[in-house]
């Protein structure tokens, strides 16, 4: 018996005897560990998000439902989400092409574009406003040419819309390239020796093996869309009950020192960020799953 078997083997026996384990740490420390994460969630996020909800029901149901049923509120609801309705889809259909091609494919510029996927996460959302605002503004490089045609972009949903597409654009993308190069080629090149179509081989082979981390992707995207405040605020014009989404429409409220119509409208996200929680952790157990399957099928 090699010197590694016998440690195993001994091992059960010397924690029989009490000894401590020694790849866990002592229960004390893991209690200082446990006990310091829920303190620290505690107050910066269930006391928070605790206090909006008690803010916005502070003066009574009937007030909440009034705040959000007031036409610029509905405005900027309705407007919420059909930004998201519009960013989503295109970043959904965007992430799956440039992440088939990322992890699939060699060609020239591979680097180039999987660095640009994650250009929004280092520029500043203000920043990204204000590109479009020297883009498309009135006096912009493309101002006077929208003006002859008489379209406007910025301060307008476009812009809006055009603003929440490049800030959520990397989160279905970053999700799916890992995973997809993590799975490999193996599949899609038995699929192809078989007669499939490139279009059956992404549609019956790539798609199921990445739904989990898709839908991942486009929670994320969603939640981000929905609550952006940066960029959308450089290009919206802060126009009430046109241009204003949900996040918008809070500061205003709050501004005006309407503190009770204000948190109602956060709570509104607050829970739209809860559900967005919830469907993330199905999406995570979704994976884990598939990802358990897909290791338990090559070991056999």
């Amino acid at each position: 018996m090699s010197q590694a078997s016998a440690v195993l083997d001994q091992t059960p026996r010397v924690r029989a005897a009490g000894k401590q384990d020694p790849v866990t740490e002592p229960r004390i420390v893991r209690w200082v560990l446990t006990s310091i994460a829920l303190v620290f969630l505690m107050l910066f996020l269930a006391v928070p998000l605790a206090a909006v909800f008690y803010e916005a029901f502070r003066k009574g149901v009937g007030y909440y439902f009034e705040s959000l049923a007031d036409p610029d509120a509905w405005a900027a609801i309705k407007l919420t989400l059909l930004v998201a309705a519009i960013a989503v889809p295109l970043n959904l259909a965007f992430g799956l092409a440039a992440s088939w091609a990322i992890a699939k494919f060699e060609f020239k510029g591979r680097a180039l574009l999987t660095t640009l996927i994650d250009l929004p996460f280092s520029v500043s959302p203000v920043i990204s406003g204000l590109i479009y605002v020297l883009m498309f503004g009135a006096q912009g490089w493309f101002g006077p040419w929208l003006a002859e045609h008489d379209t406007q972009i910025i301060f307008a949903v476009p812009g809006i819309v055009l603003a929440t597409v490049f800030v959520t654009f990397p989160f279905v993308a970053r999700e799916l390239i890992p995973l997809m190069q993590a799975q490999g080629n193996d599949e899609e090149e038995a699929a192809h020796v078989l007669g499939a179509s490139g279009w059956q081989i992404f549609r019956r082979v790539t798609l199921p093996n990445v739904k989990w981390g898709l839908l991942y992707g486009v929670i994320l995207c969603n939640a981000r869309a929905m609550g952006e405040f940066g960029a959308v605020s450089v290009v919206s014009g802060h126009i009430r009950g046109q241009t204003d989404t949900m996040p918008l429409h809070v500061e205003i409220l709050y501004n005006e020192y309407n503190f009770s119509a204000a948190f109602a409208v956060a709570s509104l996200l607050a829970l739209l960020a809860l559900v967005t929680l919830g469907l993330k952790l199905i999406a995570e157990r979704g994976m884990a799953v598939a990802s358990s399957s897909r290791s338990a099928e090559s070991i056999k």
